[in-house]
């Protein structure tokens, strides 16, 4: 008995104290030792075939590992819940749901859960620990559960900043999807039109200068020299050698902070390029003054 419990307390740490019949099984835990761990108080039933050991807290972690437990091996989590594994700006916390195909559409757990006829391999990635959907099917999802606008825009901008996904692998994978009764479709090629900055302010940005009828700049430019990278700009126009930076409400306050800004503007513009800053109120509150500067600047 010792020496199962020892190796049910195992396979539950990996777990978050949870561990399926299926596992008890393997674990050559038979029915009498079964009973006995639950009349003695140290396992609890915590879903369809899970149970969990006694007096672990719960936790968003050990919900999504309930889920995907007790939903079997081709669910995973998404929606909201994967939303906030990825890190997407403006995801309420600790919300659960799950996925699964649409032959286990009838699965039950205690937690929402979504049925899909194409999921693909394509669509699911491992984030901590958990398979869950990718960071561009999770903007797709989102989309389709008519998330607003502002929302949809920020996971976007988030996938972006964090490398999970970009604005054409979004919009391929958005054409691949795409059907009759798939709403968001059409919200996120709006949508997608100025993305590929990393905040909001980089995307109102971009929306201003499409709408100056501007050149549209490269974005998140790295620059390099004797294999150093000094620099990482918000925007390039290459051709007519001119950086912009676009800073928010804060800004950089400390003298560190501003140090380095000098030292990164001096440093662009020993390579040639001239450096120009717009601030949030200019992007947001002037935007006239920015597309009248813009156009002297890098226009035609």
């Amino acid at each position: 008995m010792i020496r199962a419990s020892n190796g049910v307390t195992a396979v539950a740490a990996t777990q978050f104290g949870l561990v399926t019949t299926s596992q008890l099984s393997d674990l050559g835990v038979g029915q009498r030792a079964f009973r006995q761990f639950v009349d003695d108080g140290w396992l609890s039933r915590e879903g369809p075939c899970v149970y969990g050991i006694v007096g672990v807290p719960p936790s968003f972690g050990r919900h999504l590992m309930l889920g995907l437990l007790a939903l079997g091996d081709t669910a995973v989590v998404s929606h909201e819940a994967a939303a906030q594994l990825h890190g997407f700006d403006r995801t309420p916390s600790n919300v659960v749901e799950f996925t699964v195909p649409r032959a286990r559409r009838n699965a039950r757990v205690g937690f929402t859960v979504h049925s899909s006829a194409s999921l693909h391999p394509i669509d699911r990635v491992r984030v901590d620990g958990f398979r869950c959907t990718s960071a561009t099917r999770t903007i797709i999802d989102l989309a389709r559960t008519r998330k607003p606008e502002a929302r949809l825009e920020a996971a976007i901008d988030s996938a972006v900043r964090s490398g999970a996904s970009a604005p054409l692998v979004i919009e391929r994978r958005l054409d691949e999807l795409r059907g009759p009764g798939r709403w968001g479709s059409r919200t996120l090629d709006r949508l997608l039109v100025d993305a590929g900055g990393h905040t909001m302010l980089e995307r109102r940005f971009l929306r201003l200068v499409r709408t100056a009828g501007l050149p549209r700049p490269a974005t998140q430019v790295v620059h390099q020299q004797n294999g150093r990278t000094f620099a990482r700009v918000d925007f390039l126009w290459a051709d007519a050698g001119v950086v912009v930076e676009v800073s928010g409400r804060r800004g950089h306050v400390s003298d560190a902070e501003r140090a380095r800004d000098a030292q990164r503007r001096n440093e662009l513009q020993d390579v040639g390029l001239r450096v120009y800053e717009y601030t949030w109120d200019d992007v947001t509150r002037r935007p006239d003054h920015v597309r009248r500067t813009l156009q002297a600047r890098v226009g035609p």
